[in-house]
């Protein structure tokens, strides 16, 4: 069986809801243990959306996603473990808050996951 790393939450925004997004990942850093990435007003990899990455450690994990579930203020969050198996990981391993979105996963054909 694969060893979990770490997990990323991806919080996906657009123009009208970034602020909230923005708040959302201020909240979880000042709360929680994890790493936020930028905001990116574009899709990025394999991201229907624009998004903001949230990374933290499985030690965390049973605190950071409840509080994500009764949080997201109604933002989709897309959140994956990190195994090294970047396909499987995300497109097997993922768990979703809201909307379920297609990924585009070809960029790990690219990557030659």
């Amino acid at each position: 069986m694969p060893e979990i790393t770490g997990y990323h939450a991806h919080i996906y925004f657009d123009a009208t809801t970034q602020g909230t997004a923005q708040q959302l990942c201020d909240e979880a850093a000042r709360l929680f243990p994890v790493q936020v990435g930028r905001m990116h007003a574009r899709n990025v990899g394999p991201h229907p959306r624009w998004s903001c990455q949230l990374a933290f450690a499985p030690k965390v994990f049973e605190q950071v996603i409840p509080w994500l579930m009764l949080n997201r203020q109604g933002l989709t969050i897309f959140t994956h473990p990190e195994t090294g198996d970047h396909l499987t990981d995300h497109r097997d391993r993922a768990i979703w808050m809201g909307e379920m979105l297609a990924l585009d996963l070809s960029i790990f054909d690219k990557m030659g996951a």
